[in-house]
């Protein structure tokens, strides 16, 4: 989908992106084609043309950074599968929604084939050496919750890269509510264990780990691997639908 789009060229919008597509032209190497066929200014015709041959170098340069700076947040989903083989998908648990007085407890990174858990008190700073190596990261609610959190604990940490925050997405094609409730109607179940848990239990298994009880941090990290895991699996569930509403509305217009 990302080399489908050209709202990330400065002064191209949705309307004259639609417009493209209406004309039969999806893809950059379409658009250096035949863009004499697209009932678009010769100036504006330019100003794309130099936006794709741009566009072009830094994917091949895998610039992550230029495209999270240029497309919309709404967005960055368009280009997952470019960078899909640097993927992290992050959730972190803490002592309560407070930015200021609460703290982290644990942070879990899954980047589609090892899971990994970072815990406060054993191993919580080494998530900035592991963060750093991805160029795409994907959470639910990250953008209001986690990334925050995360920032506040470890400001070097600057995610001056492409983050897909989920429930942006899945609104866009008609889920609402919480990461359960996502799940649910995408029909994605999860362990007897955690089927029944929620954030609030996360926090009550912290404070239990706290006073010494080993099996409610088995439980705690359990629960937020599934979490992560199950991230992958919605993202994986939607992005074809994603794509299919975006064209669709697209043709709405025209």
């Amino acid at each position: 989908m990302l080399t489908s789009t050209y709202i990330h060229i400065p002064k191209i919008g949705k309307s004259t992106e639609h417009k493209i597509w209406a004309s039969g032209i999806t893809t950059w190497e379409d658009f250096i084609k035949y863009h004499d066929s697209v009932p678009l200014p010769k100036s504006k015709q330019n100003i794309i043309l130099e936006g794709i041959n741009e566009s072009m170098e830094r994917l091949d340069k895998r610039d992550t950074e230029f495209f999270a700076n240029y497309l919309p947040n709404s967005e960055h989903w368009r280009g997952f599968r470019y960078f899909s083989d640097s993927v992290a998908y992050v959730d972190i648990e803490t002592t309560g929604l407070s930015k200021i007085h609460d703290y982290i407890t644990v942070i879990g990174v899954y980047n589609g084939s090892q899971t990994k858990t970072f815990v406060h008190g054993i191993n919580l700073d080494d998530v900035v050496d592991e963060l750093n190596k991805y160029e795409f990261i994907v959470t639910y609610n990250g953008a209001c919750f986690d990334l925050p959190f995360i920032r506040k604990e470890y400001p070097e940490l600057e995610f001056n890269r492409l983050h897909v925050d989920l429930i942006y997405p899945l609104k866009k094609l008609g889920y609402k509510g919480g990461l359960k409730q996502a799940e649910e109607k995408l029909g994605i179940s999860r362990s007897d264990n955690t089927t029944q848990m929620s954030g609030l239990d996360a926090v009550r298994l912290w404070n239990r780990y706290q006073k010494g009880d080993n099996d409610a941090i088995d439980l705690l990290l359990e629960y937020n691997r599934e979490d992560i895991v199950n991230l992958e699996t919605i993202l994986n569930t939607i992005y074809s639908r994603l794509i299919d509403k975006t064209f669709s509305d697209a043709k709405k217009e025209f």
